[in-house]
């Protein structure tokens, strides 16, 4: 762990998030300044800056949670898409520096392509959205 982590904090239960999913190697919740009501974050529970440094099987165990995160996130937020998008480093324009998997449910009245803007969300909000994506994921 990485004490000056935020997403190190959430794993370990030391700041607060909205969880969604968490098997023995990832952990995903919903992030706070969504693109869509939805958008969730996936990471490993151990602190990689970015996948460059992760071992490939590390890798794999993410994505194993992200499929199961991306099925969750579009029936609960009934999105007509989805995109999962990743980024190593600065330049890539991460932000931050613990390895994570971006979650986004995408909608046919956003065409043409792009990314919407970023949205305040409030906890209540967060929450409810979170139930249905805890929901629809299942045991």
């Amino acid at each position: 762990m990485n004490e000056d982590c935020i997403f190190c904090k959430i794993v370990s239960k030391k700041a607060g998030a909205v969880i969604v999913f968490e098997d023995e190697h990832s952990l995903a919740f919903l992030d706070i300044h969504p693109l869509n009501p939805g958008h969730t974050l996936v990471v490993p529970k151990k602190h990689y800056p970015s996948m460059v440094e992760m071992p490939p099987e590390e890798v794999g165990r993410v994505f194993v949670s992200v499929a199961k995160v991306m099925r969750g996130v579009m029936k609960a937020s009934k999105a007509d898409g989805i995109n999962v998008g990743q980024s190593n480093g600065r330049a890539a324009s991460q932000e931050v520096f613990h390895m994570h998997v971006h979650v986004i449910p995408r909608y046919i009245h956003e065409l043409p392509g792009g990314f919407p803007e970023r949205k305040s969300a409030s906890e209540a909000d967060l929450e409810q959205i979170g139930r249905k994506i805890k929901a629809a994921i299942g045991p």
